[in-house]
Order: C-alpha cells, then structure tokens, then sequence
C-alpha cells in the first residue's frame, strides 16, 4: 500500500526543496528593497531643484547588487525545485509501473488499457506541475506577501488596511472556487480516460477498420468523443478564466482605490492639514507613497499566483486520488507467509482434482482434473477449442490464485512456491506469440540479456528461425516492429520459441506455437526438443495430432475435464475425441 507515496517523495528530497526554499526567502527580501530605493529615488527628485549622478550613484549600485542576487536566487530556486518535482514524477510512475507489474490479470481484464495510460501520463504530470511550479508559486507568494505586508504595517497601518482586505476576500472565495475546480477536473480526466481508450483501440484495431473500409465511421465515432472531451475541457478552462479576470479586476480596483486614497493623503500632508483615520495621522509623503505602492505591486503576483495554485492544487488533489487508488489496488496474487522457493526444480507436475472457473465466470473452465507428469516427459495437450486447455497451463504459472493442495510442483503446493522461483522455473511460449519492439536478437535473449551472439543463434536454430533472420536486411538487427507486426505468424511463433529456449528452464509450456509453420519445420522443431530439452519436462499444446504424435504422453481435454491420459498407442482405443482428431487429420491428408 502506498498511502503516503508523494509525501515520501517529498521527504527524501526535502534537502532540495530546503535549498530552493532558502533561495526563494532571499530573492523575496532582496525584492522588496526595490521599492525602497525607487520611492528613495522620488524624495531625492521632489527635495532638489537639479540631482546629479553622486546624489543616486549609491541606489544604482545597490539596485544593480539586488538585480543580481534576484537572477543568482531564482536560478537556483528553479533549478532545485524543478529538479526535485522531476525526480518525484519519476518515483510515482516508477511505484506505479511496479504496481502494475504486480496486478492480477483479472484487473486488466476489468480496467481499458488506455484509462490506465492516462494515468501514466497526463494524472503524473499533473502531480510534477504541482510539485514543482506548484511549490515555486507556493513558497515565493507566502513569503514574498509576508514581508511585503509586514514592511507595508511599518509604512503605514491604516493604508496597508485598505490594501489587504480584498486580499483576505479573495482567498476565502478561492477557497470554495477550488472545491468547484476539483469536482471539474475530475469529470474532465474520466473524459480524458474515455478519448485515451477510443484512440488506443482504434489504433490496435487499424487493420481490420482499414479491411472493412470503415475510416469515415470511425472517424465519426471519434469525433464524438472529441467533442465531449472538448466540452469539459472547457468547462474547467472557463471557470479558471473567470476566477484569473476576477483577480485581476480585484486587483485593479484595489490599485486604483490606493492611488487615488494616497495621492489625497500625500497632497493633505503636503499643503499642511495630515488626513487622520481611526485616530491615527497619515504622513505621507510623495517617496513613501512610491515605497508603498511598490509594496502592493509586489503583492499583486502573489494574487495572480493564488489563482493557479488553486488551479494546480485542485489538478493534483484529484490526479493524486486516482493514482492512489490505483496504488491501492488488492494485489490478488502475492506469496504466502513462508513461501518456498522452488530450486532445482526436477519438472514433476502434480493434478489432484484440480477445479477452475475464471473470477467473474459462473461455470468452470476446467472440473476435477487429475493427472501426474514425470520428471522429463514430453507431454502434448489437446482438445477441442474451449477444453480448457490453455486455462490450464495458466494456473501453472500462477496468473490466478487456485485452491490450496490441487497443483504440485517437486511434491510442492503451487501455492506455497514463491511467485519469482515459479515463474522462473517455467519457459512459457504464449498463444498470441507477444513480441516486443526491439530488434530481433533482443527479443529472443530478453530471458539473459548477457547472452553472446553464439547463443542467440543457438536458439533461434533451435526453433528453426535462423536461416530467416540471416535472409533479412539487417539479420539480427532487424526491428521486429510493435508487437512483432513486420514478421510473418509462423516467424514470430518461432522467435517466441527461440526466447523461451534461452531460458533454459527445468519446465517448457508451447501453448499451440507450431500451427503456423509447416509441416516440415514443425517436425524439425519437434525433433530439437527432443534432443536438446531431454531430461527436461515440456508440455506442448497443439491443434494437430501430428504435433504430438510422438509425444511420451496425451492429455485429453473434453470440456473442461481429462477424457485420457495416456501413450498415443493406447488413446487410439481410450479416447473418443483423440480417435476423431486423428481420423480427421488423415482424412484431411487424403484429401
């Protein structure tokens, strides 16, 4: 659970935020010594009929000094803090990606792909904006109006009054603004969430909306979702720039009350007669009047700020709520208390009235399967489609929680194996033959990154692929594509087997890899597994009969339960389904 991920980010890189902080503090002070010097400036102009440079010279170079301690100040204010909010974006997608890595297949299952991405992207960005530009326009608004309005109680009590009222008005106002903005930048990322799905959808789907010839209703269906997405996008941008107008008509009524108030009280002090409020005599002259004015012009970027602060805070309230829900998520599968780890696994793989029925499913996918594979064997599984075939296989791997004593490994409960032994005692090769974008000797060495040229070749031999790969462009090298899309079906099962070889696990699972090679390749394939993988139990799923006629045993698949397990001799006289797959299979060879 990471309840406390961002403020934990914060702490461990508080010295940063400490440095940037304590450079803010000292540009905010050295910012409000301008104001002095101008109204300085003023007093020297309106006591002398003719001022020379030596009059000035002083306030220059002390302006000057200040120039460059506010250039050296925000510098390193920007740069500190701007660093810090990077290195905290990066630990919340990084907290993230592991969380994902951790989720059950079920939550993928329940959850769009593209809702998800959003949360990578556009919720963690919102969370950086925040802790960067957030804490920047935080820091320097609270201390810049601290020292502003107290230099301004100093000046003159009665004027800096008038002054900060409309201040504390508008931030009691932003306050409720803020609730508002919150509430509206929610209902604008589910949009968001909702444009993110259409379009990563329709980008997997490209070829079969392109078969259809089905651009212009996609097209349209698109813009739909633009347009919603578009209207609360606007609804959020409005009312930020109604709130920012409000401030600035705040701000330019105060500025325009101050001037007129304060030319009276300079004019009444000048001719005599001091204007007195509440008790208290008003000696203003012409340069304090400067002063002051600078005091609330230094005041009017802390307004302005408070305006997108609320606008960020109310972005990273609601983007924080969902990535922490998202944190937050029960992890389904995870080790038991004591797990065991599975080392030096001999392959012995134990049925025991194993039942099985997906989480959200009301029937079972697989009833009471019993059966024992032996250390070494080569196993083929067959059935029709929906047997369960490749549900089984599955919950070898564990991508399910299962009832306790049902699967063995080496004598030991699935579910007492530590997940990370398990996994890595299995060599897998998926129905869908998953390549990543990389180039071809990546993806088959992805088990060993470390593994030389000589190794990469080896299995690739193994899968019988080689002779393709050197016969491209670029050989090795050769970028696969997203997915794999540039290699043909039979070359990407064959790089999958390849990269499952490499592994060079005690257990191989091929879930129908060779139906899209043919038969020449296939029985070169199966001819390497049983020489190269002897003594080494593999399970090969297959659509043909011919796939695992050699096999030392068939399991049998009928509707979710085992009809036989046996020698291919024998279920040509215990089985009812393997005798029609292999008369269809002759029959189709006839033909």
């Amino acid at each position: 659970m990471k309840k406390n991920l961002i403020r934990d980010l914060y702490l461990k890189y508080s010295w940063l935020f400490a440095i940037g902080i304590l450079a803010d503090i000292t540009v905010d002070i050295a910012q409000t010594y301008v104001p002095e010097f101008l109204g300085a400036v003023v007093e020297i102009v309106s006591r002398n009929d003719s001022v020379t440079y030596g009059d000035i010279s002083g306030l220059i170079r002390q302006i000057i000094l200040i120039a460059f301690v506010l250039l050296a100040g925000r510098a390193l204010l920007r740069f500190t803090i701007l660093l810090a909010s990077g290195k905290i974006e990066a630990g919340v997608r990084h907290e993230m990606f592991l969380k994902a890595e951790r989720l059950s297949q079920r939550y993928y299952h329940e959850n769009k792909i593209g809702t998800i991405m959003s949360w990578f992207s556009s919720d963690v960005e919102a969370i950086e904006e925040f802790a960067g530009w957030g804490t920047i326009m935080a820091t320097d608004a609270l201390f810049l109006s601290v020292i502003s309005i107290y230099k301004m109680l100093r000046l003159d009590p009665v004027l800096s009054l008038i002054a900060i009222i409309p201040m504390l008005a508008l931030i009691i106002w932003g306050n409720r603004v803020e609730k508002i903005m919150s509430e509206k930048w929610e209902n604008r990322q589910k949009q968001f969430d909702k444009l993110y799905d259409f379009t990563q959808e329709t980008f997997t789907g490209i070829r079969v909306i392109k078969a259809f010839v089905k651009e212009a209703q996609e097209l349209k269906a698109f813009s739909k979702v633009a347009k919603e997405n578009s209207e609360k996008n606007l609804e959020f941008v409005g009312m930020s720039i109604r709130f920012d107008v409000y401030i600035e008509m705040i701000i330019g009524i105060t500025m325009t009350l101050l001037m007129g108030v304060g030319a009276y009280f300079v004019y009444s002090y000048a001719v005599g007669t001091p204007a007195v409020l509440f008790g208290h005599t008003i000696t203003l002259t012409a340069g304090r009047l400067t002063t002051f004015i600078g005091y609330v012009d230094t005041l009017i970027w802390p307004m302005i700020a408070m305006g997108q602060i609320l606008q960020m805070h109310s972005r990273f309230k609601t983007s924080g709520d969902r990535i922490y829900a998202f944190l937050n998520q029960e992890e389904e599968i995870h080790n038991s208390e004591n797990a065991v780890k599975l080392e030096n696994c001999k392959g012995k793989i134990t049925f025991k009235d194993f039942s099985f029925s997906y989480p959200d499913g009301d029937t079972h996918s697989l009833k009471n399967v019993s059966f024992e594979i032996q250390p070494g064997e080569m196993v083929g599984l067959v059935g029709k489609i929906g047997s369960g075939k490749t549900t089984l296989v599955n919950s070898l791997l564990r991508l399910y929680n299962i009832d306790r004593s049902r699967i063995f490994i080496d004598d030991i409960d699935l579910m007492d194996i530590d997940i990370t032994s398990l996994r890595d005692a299995i060599a897998y090769v998926p129905q869908d033959n998953f390549l990543f974008s990389d180039n071809i000797r990546n993806n088959i060495s992805f088990a060993n990154n470390k593994a030389d040229m000589s190794e990469v070749r080896n299995a690739a031999k193994f899968a019988d692929v080689d002779d393709n790969i050197l016969g491209f462009s670029e050989g090795y090298e050769t970028v696969t594509g997203e997915r794999g899309v540039t290699l043909s079906g039979g070359q990407k099962q064959r790089i999958s087997i390849a990269r499952a070889y490499m592994k060079n696990s005690p257990i191989m699972i091929m879930d129908d890899s060779v139906s899209a090679v043919d038969m020449k390749t296939e029985e070169t394939i199966l001819n390497n597994i049983n020489e190269k993988r002897k003594g080494k139990t593999t399970i090969i799923i297959a659509s043909r009969v011919s796939t695992v006629a050699h096999m030392d045993k068939i399991l049998v698949l009928k509707d979710g339960s085992v009809e036989a397990f046996d020698t291919p001799a024998r279920l040509m006289e215990t089985s009812p389904t393997y005798q029609k797959m292999v008369y269809l299979q002759k029959l189709e060879s006839e033909l």
